[in-house]
């Protein structure tokens, strides 16, 4: 085959075939941390070519967006012994994707082909450590404002002022179902509606192992058979009433014996195509 071939007439093919709808059945959550001295080129390779190249350009990764903690939102993360971050102030840069519902083998076929190729060609930065990054399967979104408002389908796209993700492990496998149904019809609702709430809505996945052909660098999911991973989209930046607003999470979710909190982590959008807050990350 010419490597010049794109295959090209295969695209109009494949595009008649599969669901194509709007829901965001699947999303890519990646926390690294880029090495002490090399935060400016990680930022600068990530949004001058990984997320367009490593995530944007692939089918079916239809929305996407990054999120940065500065060193006094690390400080404000919780339990400080947390199965997920180790220390728990590490992974500074959050990146959140979604993937359209039914449509997560297509995708993970490209991207472990494409970052081969970029591998291969030297795109890849190799100065950071994922912390925290999996596939995940969408369970269940809940609304502060029921109908009104954006979707989870809108979320990457509508300028929210912070997010904050929540990372929650079941007691066994068999109760994770339990679990999220208690998340869902009554620990979230209540948490969204109290008085001042920031939060807009709080989508939950739950992680799905890598393919065995991914990178090395990034290690397989951890917790896949009991963990849940929820974001907070929130209005308002997260330092404004941390302590009232998101304070307490571990506590609740341990009383509910369902349950129990490994991370609580604040962020804010980063600026696209700047180095905005990149000398606050220490």
């Amino acid at each position: 085959m010419d490597d010049d071939d794109t295959r090209s007439e295969v695209y109009a093919e494949l595009a008649g075939v599969g669901p194509y709808g709007v829901r965001p059945g699947h999303a890519l959550i990646t926390m690294a941390e880029p090495h002490e001295g090399h935060e400016h080129a990680y930022n600068r390779w990530y949004e001058d070519d990984h997320y367009i190249a490593g995530a944007m350009a692939m089918p079916w990764m239809y929305a996407g967006r990054r999120w940065v903690a500065t060193r006094d939102l690390q400080l404000l993360r919780y339990p400080e012994k947390s199965a997920v971050a180790q220390p728990v102030t590490a992974g500074c840069y959050l990146s959140t994707y979604w993937v359209t519902e039914g449509r997560y083998d297509e995708h993970m076929k490209w991207t472990v082909g494409i970052n081969k190729r970029l591998n291969r060609d030297g795109r890849v930065h190799q100065d950071r450590t994922h912390v925290f990054t999996a596939f995940q399967d969408h369970e269940a979104t809940v609304y502060r404002d029921g109908v009104a408002g954006p979707r989870d389908f809108h979320a990457l796209d509508h300028p929210y002022q912070g997010l904050v993700l929540e990372v929650v492990d079941a007691e066994s496998p068999e109760r994770r179902a339990e679990l999220l149904e208690w998340l869902r019809d009554r620990h979230l609702p209540e948490r969204l509606a109290g008085t001042g709430s920031s939060a807009a809505m709080v989508t939950a996945f739950r992680p799905t192992p890598l393919p065995g052909d991914r990178m090395s660098y990034v290690k397989q999911v951890e917790g896949v058979d009991t963990r849940l991973t929820l974001l907070w989209f929130l209005e308002a930046d997260p330092r404004e009433a941390w302590e009232e607003r998101f304070g307490g999470l571990d506590g609740e979710v341990a009383a509910s014996g369902l349950g129990r909190v490994e991370l609580v982590a604040p962020f804010i959008p980063t600026v696209p195509g700047t180095d905005r807050y990149v000398n606050e990350l220490r």
